[in-house]
C-alpha cells in the first residue's frame, strides 16, 4: 500500500488547501489538494479531521489508480466526477 502524508498547506474561512506526498515504492507524486468547509461538514463529517477525510479521500482514489494518474492539483469535490460512486463510499466509511 502507498504511503501517503499529508499536510495542511493553508486554511481559509470556507477552504482548506492540502499538500500531499503519495509514495510507492521508488515513485513519488506530489498534489495539491483543496476542500470547501462544505464538501467537509457534507461528506466529512464522520472523520475526526480534514486530514483523516483527505487520506481516506486518497485511499478511495489509490484503490482505483495507481498515484501517477491522480491529478496533481484537484478539488475534492471533482473525485465524483470520474468516480460517481465516491460520495456514498466517502459519507459512509466501514466500522
Amino acid at each position: 500500500m502507498p504511503e501517503v502524508e499529508i499536510s495542511r498547506a493553508d486554511v481559509e474561512q470556507f477552504l482548506s488547501r492540502f499538500s500531499v506526498v503519495v509514495r510507492d515504492g521508488d515513485r513519488e507524486t506530489r498534489h495539491a489538494v483543496t476542500m470547501s468547509r462544505g464538501d467537509f461538514e457534507r461528506l466529512g463529517r464522520s472523520y475526526r479531521t480534514p486530514e483523516e477525510f483527505v487520506r481516506a479521500c486518497f485511499a478511495f482514489l489509490l484503490a482505483r489508480e495507481s498515484n501517477e494518474q491522480i491529478l496533481a492539483s484537484f478539488d475534492v469535490s471533482q473525485i465524483a466526477t470520474y468516480f460517481p460512486e465516491f460520495e456514498e463510499i466517502i459519507g459512509n466509511p466501514p466500522a
